[in-house]
């Protein structure tokens, strides 16, 4: 998830991003492309129709809480994410993102709120059962895949949801919670995040418990967000594979929250796979930073009235700056530049290393040919011209995070037969 400018009011040193959007963006000027190659996009749609195709973050979850969005609803739909725009797109597994805003944090009803959440996941796939599965494990994915319907997957955004508490950690996998993104913009309790204070040298010991009870239940580990000592941490105490669940190149675009050479090369060495975020910040931070500093200094009267009028509100705050955020998008992107991360991830880490975790309604701006998700496919025919083969392809669609997530399930098992009494009932308090 990407923050709303203004809820950014609340860490001084996070990014200004776009948080759900409620209204369409401005129409933009698209920049002229060659002429498509007709045999290598049915090749491609080919591909995507016999894939497995998993995003590992979308952030439509909040609006489904917050107002109720129908996925199924009639087009047109202000959202990147709907049950239509998912099937166009050859989606076959999606992870809804669990955002907890750090205000909870100050102002109580954190886990609270990640229960809302996770209540209007069940109730989008009780409202389609035709279109949705709700799943849990890696071979849920792949019976949905087999029905012909879309997994539904669930994925807290920012540790401090559990309150610094592992027996609620345990209850939100019940609930079906399979992974958990350690921190968020802010540093919590235990973990140091990218862009937050670094209180703690990456995960304090109660942080390294938390990751060894993820282990143990079979939660996967996203470093997603994490401060660099966080994500070293992380690999150090892991017995699971660990994963980003929407993070890019920090070699080809320079910000905190994009992963550097040498732990893309551990998270290989792991077994992990780090999912490419498309947003466009993180995928051309050189072009786009002055552009989104411009926007900031123009808009900046108006974000400090809505901070003012819904200084207690942090969803109608992100809503509604997101409005005016959408309403003055940027350039965008040629696909290429995402593409680029993606060859990149494979030359450092390896091929079996990198997927897609595209951050859908969690940011306004992206590329090209790449602004919601059924435009899916586009990533497929790129990958063709660029030579990948059709089992490369679709490792990256997603059976390089089955692997993944299959293996921490199999890590999980291990670890409940050689572990007695049902883990730590350990919490902390602030």
């Amino acid at each position: 998830m990407l923050p709303s400018l203004l809820v950014l009011t609340f860490i001084a040193s996070a990014i200004p991003i776009g948080a759900q959007r409620t209204t369409q963006p401005a129409q933009r000027k698209t920049s002229s492309r060659s002429p498509r190659d007709e045999a290598l996009w049915q090749r491609a749609l080919a591909i995507q129709r016999r894939a497995i195709v998993i995003d590992t973050h979308n952030d439509v979850t909040t609006p489904m809480t917050n107002d109720d969005y129908d996925l199924g609803g009639s087009p047109p739909t202000p959202y990147r994410t709907s049950i239509e725009r998912m099937k166009k797109g050859g989606l076959s597994a999606e992870f809804f993102s669990l955002y907890i805003k750090p205000w909870y944090v100050a102002h109580g009803g954190a886990a609270r709120r990640t229960l809302d959440m996770i209540d209007s996941v069940y109730r989008a796939v009780e409202r389609h059962p035709n279109d949705l599965m709700f799943a849990t494990t890696s071979t849920d994915i792949r019976r949905a895949k087999a029905q012909n319907k879309i997994a539904c997957l669930m994925g807290i955004e920012g540790g401090h949801a559990i309150e610094n508490s592992l027996p609620t950690l345990r209850e939100f996998y019940r609930l079906g919670v399979r992974y958990m993104t350690l921190t968020w913009n802010n540093t919590n309790d235990w973990a140091d995040a990218g862009r937050g204070e670094k209180k703690h040298n990456g995960l304090s010991d109660f942080g390294k418990e938390v990751v060894r009870e993820m282990n143990r239940l079979g939660m996967l580990v996203d470093v997603s967000h994490v401060s660099d000592k966080t994500m070293s941490d992380a690999l150090d105490v892991s017995k699971a594979p660990i994963f980003a669940s929407h993070s890019s190149a920090r070699a080809l675009s320079n910000v905190p929250r994009n992963i550097p050479d040498d732990l893309l090369k551990r998270i290989a060495r792991n077994g992990g796979v780090v999912q490419v975020n498309f947003y466009s910040l993180f995928v051309d931070q050189k072009t786009v930073a002055p552009q989104a500093d411009e926007r900031d200094k123009r808009l900046k009267a108006q974000q400090d009235a809505l901070t003012a009028k819904y200084a207690d509100d942090p969803e109608r705050l992100s809503e509604e700056n997101d409005k005016l955020e959408a309403a003055n998008p940027l350039p965008p992107l040629p696909l290429s530049k995402l593409i680029d991360h993606i060859d990149h991830i494979v030359k450092v880490a390896g091929i079996d290393h990198v997927g897609l975790g595209a951050d859908f309604d969690g940011a306004n701006d992206f590329p090209e040919g790449a602004r919601d998700v059924s435009m899916l496919p586009n990533i497929t025919y790129e990958l063709l011209k660029r030579g990948y083969s059709e089992q490369d392809i679709r490792k990256i669609l997603g059976e390089n995070f089955l692997r993944v997530f299959a293996k921490a399930e199999l890590v999980a098992r291990q670890m409940s037969r050689s572990i007695s009494g049902g883990g730590s009932t350990r919490r902390i308090n602030k």
